[in-house]
């Protein structure tokens, strides 16, 4: 009953009635969305959220910070050294108990890490799936480009082919999640949740997608949901712990949609990939696209003292089906201390994607998992830090060109579309002031 409660709420608050009015008509009877709708008059369903329907649960004052990419602070004040204290508090409380021991403030403390770190992660770079893909180009082109574009090309045609991609012009999905923080290890002590099973939080998410570059993710966990979204020209993120949060750099897709929910959206983000190699993933021989956010994407998305060094993601896609069978990204993030040494935090995701099936022509992964590794290193020479972090999903429902979807269902909240339109004055108001 649960993840049908995640599912109607979003339903409830990103298509008020049109969902409802529009699921009688019978040329749309045959829909699994409207198939939902219909068993939701059987249900009492509890009234959603007062974020889901945007009604500004948040004060329209509070000032904005930008989103994070990795484990959220723990809510105390102060600026950038909200994060790096707040991870900082959360591994000393990590390895401060013991590894049977299971208190109420650690497993709160376990979920807000997971859902930073895994909630609702980004890709690299920006994509636009409006834009058509590049045809394959062998002269005056460098053969690990070249054998990248080759690549893609069956990946495409293994997926449904582009004809019939073109014609998806939104998506939905809906599924399971397991997650659990697994071990947190430090230079002379590593402690290991030794009950996965029963230590593992249960969960669910529903995606919806729309064209260009709109989307939007609800996960629930234990709890705790977070919800995240982009109408295209802003990316935005909600926690219950720290409210609204705005995305700084370039709009780019929600990692979760590359996991083997997209694959027009995958295509375009390797289009700029190099073919590296090869390599057996799972007995199954893969080749190996190499992307590298640019420069100027890095400079964009770091913000005061945190510095985004570098972002790399890796493809690889089977030989035998030419599907993408195994996603891994790492990226590196320098935060400054004021008057102390430099820390980084490397976070590597790892996901291996499983049960590919057609739905509608196009070829869906259906399950996978998500090894994730949190690093943190560089003030002293004994104080390194890892994390491990685990997930399972499984897809139950997938949908294409839902009816009734449209443009409102992805409007940010009002907090943040405040926060973008103050910022935007004041960098138009800037040269005025300079001229003057």
């Amino acid at each position: 009953m649960e993840r049908k409660h995640g599912f109607f709420s979003v339903v409830r608050g990103l298509s008020p009635g049109r969902s409802r009015s529009r699921s009688k008509s019978p040329a749309r009877s045959a829909s699994p969305v409207s198939g939902l709708l219909r068993r939701r008059r059987n249900h009492h369903v509890v009234p959603p959220e007062p974020f889901i329907s945007r009604s500004g649960s948040l004060r329209p004052a509070e000032a904005l910070s930008p989103l994070k990419e990795g484990p959220d602070p723990d809510g105390a004040d102060g600026g950038d050294s909200r994060m790096e204290g707040g991870w900082t508090h959360w591994m000393k409380g990590q390895l401060a108990r013991g590894p049977s021991v299971s208190t109420s403030a650690c497993k709160g403390s376990d979920l807000r890490l997971l859902l930073g770190v895994l909630g609702a992660p980004l890709a690299p770079v920006h994509v636009s799936t409006v834009e058509p893909l590049p045809h394959l180009s062998i002269k005056d082109t460098p053969i690990e480009s070249s054998s990248a574009q080759y690549i893609l090309q069956q990946y495409i045609a293994a997926s449904g082919g582009q004809k019939l991609q073109n014609s998806i012009h939104n998506s939905y999905a809906m599924g399971r999640v397991r997650m659990i923080a697994s071990e947190f290890e430090t230079a002379n002590k590593v402690t290991r949740n030794r009950n996965s099973s029963k230590g593992a939080d249960s969960g669910g998410f529903v995606l919806w997608q729309m064209n260009p570059d709109m989307w939007y993710v609800e996960l629930a966990l234990g709890a705790s949901k977070v919800h995240a979204g982009c109408n295209g020209r802003l990316v935005w993120r909600h926690t219950p712990w720290l409210g609204a949060h705005a995305a700084k750099g370039p709009v780019r897709p929600l990692r979760r949609a590359l996991q083997g929910l997209d694959p027009k959206t995958t295509a375009s983000m390797f289009t700029n990939a190099r073919c590296i190699g090869e390599k057996t993933i799972n007995g199954e021989d893969c080749f190996i696209l190499k992307l590298c956010a640019d420069p100027a994407t890095l400079k964009a998305r770091s913000e005061g003292a945190a510095e985004i060094i570098r972002h790399v993601l890796f493809g690889y896609f089977s030989q035998k089906t030419g599907l993408l069978v195994h996603l891994e990204d790492s990226h590196l993030t320098r935060i400054q201390n004021s008057g102390g040494d430099a820390v980084y935090w490397e976070t590597t995701i790892n996901s291996f994607l499983d049960d590919y099936r057609p739905v509608e022509g196009i070829m869906i992964a259906h399950s996978g998992r998500s090894m994730v590794t949190l690093f943190r290193f560089g003030d002293t020479a004994m104080s390194h830090t890892r994390t491990r972090m685990e997930e399972a999903w499984a897809i139950e429902e997938v949908a294409f060109n839902v009816p009734g979807l449209s443009m409102d269902c992805f409007i940010p909240p009002a907090e943040v579309r405040l926060a973008s339109i103050s910022e935007a004055c004041e960098i138009s108001q800037g040269p005025r002031v300079k001229l003057l």
